[in-house]
C-alpha cells in the first residue's frame, strides 16, 4: 500500500464542492480520505487526461470526478470536482501553468462565455445589433501578462464587449486576473493596477514555471492541506476564511518581519482576518509549553470577545490556550492590579473626564482655563506620552493641540493637573487613561531592568511578558497603550503586528508611532480589496471621506487609492424628510419593505442616544423586535438591532438604515465652537464624526439606505443628496 500520499485542496475546487449536497459532500470527504491512504486504490480509478502525465482523473462517486495535479511523486493537489461528463467529454477544456507574476499554480477553465453563436437562426426581419467595442481593447497582451492575467484566457478577454459577458467568465477565472480584469473596468489606471493588484502578490523570487513542487507552496497558491475544510462543510459550519486567504493577505500572514509591521486598508479587506492567522501562524511555532507568549489585543471590549470566538473557530482550543486575548484598557489594568498600584480606586469611563475637570475647577475657583482644554492637555499630553514630571512636560512635543503655550503656561497647566490628580484621589477614582500611563510606565520599568549585554541584571533575569504582540483596530490606541505594549514585547523580528484604518478612528488618539519606539517604516502594507461591501455601496462611502486628508499613524499621509470590491448590488438609497417625525415614518415604512425581519440582518444607525432611544420605541409600538446594541454589542443576535455610530464598529449586516445624518448632527454642532478658537481641534472632531459615518456607511453587505430631516449633513455631497429617487 501507497501511504503517506499529500493531497491539498485548491481554494476553487472548494467552492466547487460548497455547491454539492450534503452527500456528494461526504462522497469527497470519503476520497480525499481513501486517496490519501492509498491513490492507487482501484476503486479511485486514477488516470490521467488526454495524456498529460500531469492533470489526472479519480473517481469521487457514480457522478463526480476528481481533477487532480500531480506535483511529485507523492503530492497531488485536487484543482476540481466536476460531473463526470464535464471532465470526460471536453478534455481540452482545462488548462494548468504557473503563473509568471504570483509563481502560484492556476487551472484555468476555457469553456467559452454564453452560448455559441454557431447554429443560431436570426429571423430575417431582426437586424443584427451593432458590434460593441471589446472591453480591454486598448490593452496589448503582454501589458495584460504583465498585470498577471492567465495566459490561456486572453483569447476569451479580448472578445468581451460587455459587463456580463466579464461577470461570466470571471467566475471561472484565477483570483489575480478576475482582481486585474475588475480594476481595469472599473477605470483603474493601468500603472495603478500594477501597483495596487499586480505588486502585492508578485513573487519575491524568479519564477520556474515548470516547478510545480515550489509552486505548490507559494502564498498565491491557496491550499488546504487537511480534512477540517471538508469536515467543517459537512457540519455545515464553515466560514471560507478560517482557510483560504487572498494570496495578498497570505503572503502577509507569513512573512518574517524583522521588526515590527503594519497592515492597513479600508473597511472589510480582511484586516482582522490577516490578525486572526497571523496569530495562528506565530502559535503554530511555539515551542511545547503551556505559557501565553503571545499577546491579542484591541480597543473595546465586544470585539476582544469577537477575536476570541474567531480564533476559536480558525485554530482550536489548542493553539487558543497560547494566546491571551484581551482589550487594551483591561490589559493595563491587570499590570496595575499585579503591582498593587491602583489602591481601591474605582474606574470611570474617559467621557466623564471634562465634567470631572469641569467640577474641580468650580470647587477651587481656578478660573482662565477651559474644561476642555485642560481635558485634552492632560489626557492627550501629558498622560498619553507618560510624563512624569514639569521638566518633561516642559520638553513634550503637543501633536495636534492647535493653541501654542509658553513656558509659563505649561507650569500652571502642571500645577493645575497635579492638583487635579489629587483631588480625583480624594474622591476615591481615577480614569481609564491614568490606569494607561500608570501601567506604561510599570512596564517600561519592568523592561529598563534588561542589560544591554543581555546578562542577567541585579533584579534576575529579565523576561519580556510576550514574545509577539497582534494589535487589531490599531488606530484607536493613545500613546500611553504603545508605550506599554512595546515595553511588554522584546524589540526583534516579529514583535509587533498592527492592523488598522485611520480612516475609521473614532476616538481622539492620534501618535506617530516611531516616536514610540514603534518603527514600522518600510514594514508597512495595504490591502484594497473588500469582501464585505458591494462596490455601488463603497463607492457612496468613498464619496463621504472626500476632502479628508488621513494619517498613516507614523506621521505620513493614508488614502483609500485602489480600494475596490467584487461585489455587485443595487445602489444607495438617499431619502430627505422635513422632521424627525417624518423621517421617522420613512424608517418603519422601509422595515415593512423588508419584511420587517426579525433576524438580526437588519440595523438602523443614528447619531445620538436621544435619537436610538426614539425611534426603538417608535417601532416597538408597531410591533417591531427591537435588539440594542450596547457597549459588548448586540444584546441578542435577533430582531432589528439599534444603535449609535459609535456601536457599529466592528459589526455587519445585510441590509443598514442610517438615520439622523443631518446638519448639526452629523458633525455635530457643539464642535463649531472651535472652529475659529482652536482651528486644529476643529478639524480633528469634524475628521471624526466623518470616520464614524464612513463606519457606519461600510457595515451593509447588501442594502444601505440614508436618510436625514431638515438640512442634510455636509458629508453628503451635492452628487450623494441630489440623486434621483426611485
Amino acid at each position: 500500500m501507497n501511504t503517506g500520499t499529500n493531497l491539498r485542496m485548491l481554494d476553487r475546487a472548494d467552492k466547487e464542492v460548497m455547491k454539492l449536497n450534503r452527500a456528494d459532500k461526504g462522497a469527497v470527504y470519503e476520497f480525499m480520505h481513501k486517496f490519501r491512504n492509498n491513490p492507487e486504490n482501484p476503486g479511485l480509478n486514477l488516470k490521467p487526461l488526454n495524456g498529460d502525465a500531469r492533470l489526472m482523473s479519480a473517481r469521487v462517486s457514480k457522478d463526480y470526478r476528481a481533477l487532480l495535479l500531480h506535483i511529485t511523486e507523492r503530492d497531488y493537489l485536487l484543482v476540481a470536482v466536476k460531473h463526470r461528463g464535464e471532465v470526460y467529454e471536453d478534455l481540452d477544456r482545462y488548462a494548468y501553468r504557473i503563473n509568471r507574476v504570483t509563481g502560484g499554480i492556476e487551472v484555468v477553465d476555457l469553456a467559452p462565455v454564453g452560448d455559441s453563436i454557431v447554429g443560431r437562426v436570426v429571423p430575417p426581419e431582426t437586424k443584427p445589433a451593432p458590434a460593441k467595442k471589446p472591453l480591454f481593447d486598448a490593452y496589448t497582451d503582454p501589458q495584460l501578462i504583465d498585470l498577471g492575467v492567465a495566459e490561456p484566457l486572453l483569447p476569451q478577454i479580448r472578445d468581451l464587449a460587455d459587463e456580463t459577458e466579464l461577470l461570466q467568465l470571471l467566475d471561472r477565472a484565477p483570483q489575480l486576473t478576475t482582481d486585474v480584469l475588475f480594476a481595469l473596468f472599473d477605470g483603474v489606471p493601468y500603472d495603478d493596477v500594477l501597483k495596487q493588484v499586480t505588486d502585492p502578490v508578485r513573487a519575491d523570487e524568479p519564477i520556474d514555471p515548470e516547478d510545480f513542487e515550489a509552486a505548490v507552496e507559494r502564498p498565491a497558491t491557496q491550499v488546504s492541506s487537511d480534512d477540517e475544510a471538508l469536515q467543517a462543510m459537512l457540519n455545515e459550519s464553515f466560514e471560507r476564511w478560517q482557510i483560504f486567504l487572498h494570496p495578498t493577505q497570505r503572503k502577509l500572514v507569513e512573512r518574517r518581519y524583522n521588526g515590527p509591521a503594519r497592515v492597513g486598508g479600508g473597511p472589510g479587506t480582511g484586516k482582522t482576518i490577516v490578525a486572526l492567522h497571523r496569530v495562528a501562524h506565530l502559535a503554530r511555532q511555539l515551542p511545547p509549553g503551556t505559557d501565553k507568549p503571545i499577546l491579542l489585543t484591541t480597543f473595546n471590549r465586544n470585539l476582544a470577545a469577537d477575536l476570541r470566538t474567531r480564533l476559536m473557530a480558525l485554530c482550536g482550543q489548542e493553539l487558543v490556550s497560547r494566546v491571551d486575548i484581551v482589550n487594551i484598557d483591561r490589559l493595563a489594568s491587570r499590570v496595575v492590579a499585579e503591582a498593587k498600584a491602583g489602591g481601591t480606586r474605582r474606574v470611570v469611563d474617559d467621557n466623564r473626564v471634562p465634567q470631572l475637570w469641569t467640577d474641580f475647577l468650580v470647587e477651587t475657583g481656578v478660573s482662565g482655563w477651559d474644561a476642555e482644554f485642560l481635558t485634552a492637555e492632560w489626557t492627550q499630553v501629558i498622560l498619553g506620552q507618560v510624563l512624569n514630571s514639569r521638566t518633561d512636560y516642559f520638553k513634550a512635543r503637543r501633536p495636534n493641540r492647535g493653541r501654542t503655550l509658553n513656558r509659563a503656561e505649561r507650569d500652571q497647566i502642571w500645577q493645575l493637573t497635579e492638583r487635579f490628580t489629587s483631588w480625583l484621589e480624594g474622591q476615591g477614582v481615577w480614569t481609564w487613561r491614568q490606569v494607561a500611563q500608570r501601567a506604561a510606565r510599570l512596564e517600561m520599568d519592568r523592561a529598563a531592568q534588561q542589560p544591554a549585554n543581555g546578562s542577567e541584571s541585579s533584579a534576575g533575569l529579565y523576561r519580556p511578558r510576550y514574545r509577539h504582540i497582534v494589535v487589531d483596530e490599531a488606530q484607536d490606541l493613545s500613546a500611553a497603550h504603545w508605550k506599554m505594549l512595546r515595553a511588554m514585547v522584546a524589540p526583534g523580528p516579529d514583535d509587533l503586528f498592527l492592523t488598522g484604518d485611520t480612516h475609521q478612528r473614532i476616538y481622539d488618539n492620534h501618535v506617530t508611532l516611531s516616536s514610540l519606539g514603534v518603527n514600522i517604516r518600510g514594514r508597512s502594507s495595504r490591502l484594497t480589496l473588500s469582501y464585505r461591501t458591494t462596490r455601488q455601496i463603497l463607492a457612496d462611502a468613498l464619496q463621504i471621506m472626500t476632502g479628508e486628508v488621513y494619517d498613516d499613524l507614523d506621521g505620513g499621509a493614508e488614502d483609500l487609492a485602489g480600494y475596490r470590491s467584487l461585489l455587485r448590488g443595487g445602489k444607495p438609497t438617499f431619502r430627505s424628510a422635513a422632521t424627525w417625525s417624518e423621517e421617522r415614518d420613512l424608517i418603519t415604512e422601509q422595515l415593512r419593505s423588508w419584511g420587517n425581519p426579525a433576524d438580526g440582518s437588519v440595523a438602523i444607525c443614528v447619531p445620538t442616544k436621544d435619537l436610538a432611544n426614539d425611534i426603538a420605541a417608535r417601532l416597538e409600538a408597531e410591533g417591531v423586535m427591537v435588539v440594542e446594541i450596547g457597549p459588548d454589542g448586540p444584546r441578542r443576535p435577533d430582531g432589528v438591532h439599534v444603535g449609535t455610530m459609535h456601536r457599529f464598529k466592528g459589526l455587519e449586516y445585510q441590509r443598514v438604515v442610517i438615520a439622523g445624518v443631518s446638519d448639526g448632527l452629523v458633525p455635530r454642532q457643539m464642535i463649531s465652537r472651535y472652529r475659529d478658537s482652536d482651528p486644529k481641534r476643529y478639524q480633528r472632531e469634524r475628521q471624526r464624526d466623518r470616520s464614524l459615518l464612513f463606519v457606519a456607511a461600510t457595515r451593509p453587505r447588501d442594502e444601505l439606505v440614508v436618510s436625514w430631516h431638515g438640512t442634510p449633513s455636509p458629508f453628503l455631497t451635492s452628487r450623494l443628496v441630489q440623486r434621483p429617487r426611485t
